[in-house]
C-alpha cells in the first residue's frame, strides 16, 4: 500500500487541524502522511498545545500554515475540513485533491469562559478528533 498525503483544513490552524494532523501521524501506522493548513493561519493556541501535551502529543515539530502553501503544489489523497467556514470558503476546485470530507468540529478558540471552562472546550474537540480520525483510518486501511 502506498503512502496517502491527508489535509486537514480549517480557518486559523490553530486547534482543530493541527490536533487532527497529530492524531492522524499517531494512528496511521505509517500509511499516511498528514498536513495540516488554514485560510488565515493564526499560530498554534497555546490551549491546543496544552491539552494535546495531556495526552502524550507534543506540537512541538508543527507550525500554522496557509493553504497556499499547499494548494497545486502537492497531491492529496483527501482534504478534510474541519471547520464550516473553511467548508464553506475553501475553493470547490482544489488542485491536487483526489477525495473531500467534512467534519464538523466545534470551535474550541470560540469558547468564551474561564480558564478552565476553555480548557474543556480543547478537550471537548481533541477528544472528538481523535475518535474520528481513529475511525477514518479503519474504514479506510478496511477497504479494498
Amino acid at each position: 500500500m502506498t503512502t496517502s498525503k491527508i489535509l486537514f483544513l480549517c480557518t486559523g490552524n490553530s486547534a482543530r487541524g493541527q490536533m487532527a494532523e497529530a492524531f492522524l501521524w499517531k494512528h496511521g501506522g505509517g500509511q499516511f502522511e498528514a498536513y495540516s493548513a488554514g485560510l488565515e493561519p493564526k499560530g498554534i493556541s497555546p490551549y491546543t498545545r496544552q491539552v494535546m501535551d495531556e495526552v502524550g502529543l507534543s506540537l512541538e515539530e508543527q507550525r500554522s500554515k496557509h493553504v497556499s502553501e499547499y494548494m497545486g503544489k502537492k497531491h492529496f489523497g483527501y482534504l478534510i475540513t474541519v471547520c464550516a467556514d473553511a467548508e464553506e470558503n475553501c475553493p470547490r476546485v482544489f488542485p491536487g485533491v483526489g477525495q473531500r470530507e467534512h467534519w464538523p468540529i466545534d470551535d474550541p478558540a470560540a469558547f468564551e469562559g474561564d480558564r478552565e471552562g476553555i480548557l474543556g472546550a480543547y478537550r471537548r474537540a481533541r477528544d472528538e478528533i481523535e475518535r474520528r480520525v481513529r475511525d477514518w483510518v479503519a474504514a479506510y486501511l478496511a477497504s479494498p
